[in-house]
């Protein structure tokens, strides 16, 4: 049986489809995994880049490499998740309640915003998917999802990955299309959950779930790789 993390990074594997370099940030073991799939999958062709894996972060300067790759137009994904994420894929890292009197903080937005705007496939993430994550509109902006027109923007939302669901970002619309649903979840389910509107198709396919080779070489090799940065997530899914 699969755990709800393993089905959420294999629905953001496809979501990887066709790129060159992918780069993941900080503390983030799911899309970790799921990059760290993809280059298996296309052999090495696929760049991966890591923040904290020495194996598989090759830049001396922390971040500041990494944005200017980005700037450059030499990532191609990148991933961001949030305290609170709305239904015009704007995130939330900053914290609850009014600026600056806020009730609960976050992490921090670091550098979301530029990134939002240059990596032109940011996927969305998080396991968590309830109406206290997704709601209608952010307390706080860290990273909008839309922009003015005329704005040069070449990066921005490309879909939403969940532990209930997959969701495409349609720009044009400025709102999440629905793109699959897990296992044991239902449009109704996936409503009830999510306190923002979003489009719903009249045909809605359940997430493809993996093939035994390719859960096992999650379990396996991928997973000894990702515990050099993420031992405790490691032993909690896979061990």
């Amino acid at each position: 049986m699969l755990k709800v993390e393993e089905i959420v990074i294999f629905s953001i594997l496809p979501l990887l489809q066709g790129i060159k370099h992918v780069a993941v940030g900080a503390s983030s073991p799911i899309p970790a995994a799921a990059a760290m799939l993809m280059r298996r999958r296309s052999k090495g062709q696929v760049r991966v880049s890591i923040l904290g894996n020495t194996q598989r972060y090759t830049f001396t300067d922390g971040g500041r490499e990494l944005f200017d790759l980005a700037g450059q137009g030499r990532i191609d994904a990148f991933f961001l998740s949030g305290g609170q994420i709305d239904g015009e894929a704007n995130v939330n890292l900053v914290g609850i309640g009014d600026y600056p009197q806020m009730s609960v903080r976050f992490p921090g937005s670091f550098g979301s915003a530029y990134l939002y705007y240059v990596v032109p496939r940011v996927i969305l993430f998080r396991e968590e998917h309830t109406s206290r994550v997704f709601v209608d509109k952010v307390d706080f902006i860290s990273a909008a999802g839309g922009s003015e027109p005329l704005v040069h923007r070449p990066g921005g939302p490309y879909a939403l990955v969940t532990g209930r669901c997959v969701m495409k970002f349609n720009s044009a619309e400025r709102s999440f299309v629905l793109a699959s649903l897990h296992p044991g979840e239902t449009i109704q389910s996936v409503k009830e959950n999510t306190g923002f509107e979003f489009i719903c198709p009249d045909n809605i396919p359940e997430t493809p779930l993996p093939g035994i080779d390719l859960l096992n070489c999650l379990r396996g090799s991928v997973a000894d790789q990702l515990a050099a940065t993420y031992p405790t997530f490691v032993e909690r899914v896979f061990g």
